[in-house]
């Protein structure tokens, strides 16, 4: 029985114009080895399963050869070129860097080098995986790598180029591999199962240049696994029931029922999925993948974009003319979402459910006149829901609810009832609690600071207006306490805008007293607050007698004095004056066995 070799290692290229994927590479070492101008050092660097090593291992035997071709290719005739097929070659040695990482191993490589080769010109070294080397390695390989023999050629393959030095890679010709696209992996599985006498559908073989993932040593690794899997025989059906895929015409249908509006079709569908195995959140993200196709097979110059075979491209067309572009950009941004917040999903199914449902709900028509901001909320899902009747009276009684009924002015008041009654007299001295406090102070959130001075003026002239129409002379000059110029003194802080906040919080640790009544007097920490507070006292007078219903109201600001001046306490004198004022704080304390940090 002829022994078995997969299909990675059968069909290992033997030759620059056997690498697939890499034209502009491989045509570039074939002119270095035709012009004999060779580096000392190159870097091999790209994702996994892409030909580095084995562009490697033929650029060596290129460069060893006696007899090269015309374009640079070596003869496979000469001793040299026998020597390396039959692995026999003392010109060419491999290192793998990965378990020869240490300074000694490099030491040893170094010695090597002096010896020059006894059959060819050059001695090649191929260090693959050179980024797994310490960095003391790394160090001593340094000055050999810059002023290497003339007889040695250094070759170094990596995967994460980012972890190599700079000093390593400012000493080689670096060559970026490029992923293998799935046009390229099509082709050459093809080839392979022509080779092989194994019978194939494209779509299978797009398949598996999809889940290879750009690498072409993983694409044979799972062609042979399919091959296996189907006898001989590779279908499309088979191939993704080995590989557990998801079928593409899931897709296809969830976008088909969401044009149409049909969400009861998608959660079944859904459901259908979710019982076959597949997670939610891969569904998502094919699902996403499967609409940016959509969105690029919309116009002909990114059709080229779509890396698929001819029957599916076509089908993406086909779907491209039924879905809007709008539906597709919102569709998009809804998966990107549900991507981002499903790890972090407690009900992922539910999250993944909500999502279909507002991709369905896209193209369906608003319920009812749109008027002013539009709310994010979900459409009615089935068409033969019956709508709870509004009652008739309803609108009514909320307009009239939001109807505010103007106060009576001053004016009028006075116009009215130009003497006051012996009630109202009795009544005056003593004021009763405003319940339009609240009302008022909510309203004035949404006043700046620099309109507060022109109100408070319109206020003063309403109030001197309307005093001058009922004949008494007098300003508005009600009552107020000490709990309530504090809480107006805060909620002025709270209000001023952005460029005063630094004084805003000062103004916050301070408290105004009434000395005089309506005198206030406020102690100030420092010269400095004392200054920036003078600037805008005319606007906290202003704001206070707006707010407390005072004309009459005066502010004084003081230095505070040194024994007034409150002192700074540390963390843990706060926490000593604590326990020393509530004893049970210390109790706690050692109830917990606590300590202070």
């Amino acid at each position: 029985m002829e022994e078995y070799i997969v299909s990675a290692r059968k069909y290992r290229p033997t030759s620059f114009d056997t690498v697939v994927g890499q034209q502009a590479l491989t045509t570039t070492l074939k002119n270095a080895v035709k012009s004999a101008k060779l580096a000392h050092a190159y870097l091999f660097c790209g994702p996994r399963g892409v030909g580095k090593t084995t562009c490697a291992r033929i650029f060596a035997k290129a460069i060893n050869c006696l007899t090269p071709t015309a374009d640079g290719e070596a003869c496979e005739h000469c001793e040299s070129c026998q020597a390396f097929n039959e692995q026999r070659s003392f010109n060419i040695f491999e290192l793998d860097a990965a378990s020869n990482n240490s300074v000694e191993h490099i030491k040893t490589l170094m010695e090597q080098t002096r010896i020059p080769p006894q059959v060819g010109k050059y001695k090649v070294f191929i260090i693959d995986e050179v980024h797994m080397l310490s960095t003391a390695a790394f160090n001593a390989f340094l000055k050999t790598l810059e002023e290497p023999p003339a007889h040695v050629i250094f070759i170094l393959a990596t995967t994460e180029k980012h972890k190599i030095l700079p000093t390593i890679l400012s000493r080689c010709q670096i060559y970026d591999f490029e992923r293998m696209t799935v046009r390229n992996t099509i082709e050459h599985l093809k080839s392979v199962a022509d080779k092989e006498g194994i019978t194939y559908e494209e779509e299978a073989l797009a398949v598996i240049a999809e889940k290879a993932d750009g690498g072409m040593r993983d694409a044979l690794s799972i062609f042979d696994q399919a091959a296996s899997f189907c006898q001989g025989n590779i279908t499309y059906q088979k191939v993704i029931e080995d590989l557990n895929v998801l079928d593409t015409e899931n897709y296809f249908q969830i976008l088909d029922l969401s044009v149409d509006n049909k969400v009861s079709d998608i959660m079944v569908l859904l459901n259908s999925i979710i019982n076959k195995g597949f997670d939610a959140g891969l569904l998502i993200q094919g699902l996403a993948k499967h609409a940016r196709n959509v969105l690029m097979a919309k116009d002909a110059q990114t059709l080229p974009l779509l890396e698929v075979s001819d029957q599916q491209r076509e089908r993406y067309q086909q779907q491209a003319k039924r879905c809007e572009t709008h539906m597709l950009y919102e569709a998009l941004r809804l998966m990107n979402q549900c991507d981002i917040q499903y790890r972090q999903s407690s009900n992922k199914r539910l999250l993944v459910e909500l999502t279909l449902i507002e991709i369905a709900q896209i193209t369906q028509p608003d319920e009812g006149p749109a008027s002013g901001r539009k709310p994010r909320r979900l459409k009615s899902l089935f068409k033969h829901l019956v709508q709870q009747p509004q009652p008739k009276n309803a609108a009514p009684q909320v307009a009239a609810a939001e109807t505010v009924t103007p106060a009576p002015s001053v004016a009028n008041t006075s116009s009215t009832s130009p003497k006051p009654s012996q009630t109202d007299i009795v009544s005056k001295p003593t004021p009763p609690a405003r319940p339009s406090a609240t009302p008022k102070l909510k309203s004035a959130i949404s006043f700046s600071w620099n309109n507060l001075r022109s109100m408070s003026k319109k206020k003063s002239a309403i109030i001197t207006d309307d005093a001058k129409g009922s004949g008494n002379g007098q300003e508005e000059q009600s009552h107020f306490e000490q709990h309530e110029l504090e809480l107006e003194w805060i909620s002025m802080c709270n209000r001023m805008p952005q460029q005063l906040s630094g004084i805003a919080t000062r103004m916050k640790n301070m408290s105004p007293t009434i000395l005089d009544f309506p005198a206030i007097e406020v102690v100030v920490e420092n010269q400095i607050a004392m200054e920036q507070m003078e600037n805008i006292k005319g606007s906290i007078v202003n704001t206070l007698k707006l707010h407390l219903h005072n004309n009459a109201i005066t502010l004084t600001l003081r230095l505070a004095e040194h024994q007034e001046q409150e002192k700074v306490l540390t963390r843990r004198e706060q926490y000593e004056l604590m326990e020393k004022e509530n004893p049970s704080v210390a109790k706690l304390r050692n109830l917990l066995n606590l300590e202070l940090a």
